[in-house]
């Protein structure tokens, strides 16, 4: 199941420093980031092997994810908060804030046949 982390965050007086060290379950191969998304949804997948780390650096987002056993919805609204999708998590992203900035670390390089299009069945 998909589960939020807390990245280490440094707050002054001269503003946030948030830092990804030690803290992603995998090595990062693949850095993609989504923006200026309208009403659409987004993903609408899982994958074979692919594990992945979600942080909205911008605005807000909403996630939906779906195991097989359990469905919930996870709000990143924080840049110093961050979703993992484990290979099972079927999920869809929506309710982008307009200035969004939705920033994914993935654990394998692009590749269409580590894809699962089809949702768990209920």
């Amino acid at each position: 199941m998909a589960y939020l982390i807390d990245l280490k965050t440094f707050i002054d007086v001269r503003g946030n420093l948030t830092v990804i060290e030690k803290t992603i379950p995998f090595e990062i191969k693949r850095i993609f980031y989504i923006y200026g998304v309208d009403k659409s949804a987004r993903g609408g997948h899982r994958h074979k092997t692919t594990i992945q780390a979600a942080i909205c650096l911008k605005g807000s987002c909403r996630i939906y994810n779906n195991d097989g056993q359990d469905e919930n919805y996870f709000v990143l609204d924080q840049p110093s908060k961050c979703l993992i999708l484990q290979t099972h998590d079927w999920h869809t992203m929506d309710q982008f804030s307009p200035d969004a900035i939705l920033m994914v670390l993935a654990s394998e390089y692009f590749d269409q046949q580590d894809y699962i299009f089809e949702p768990y069945k209920k």
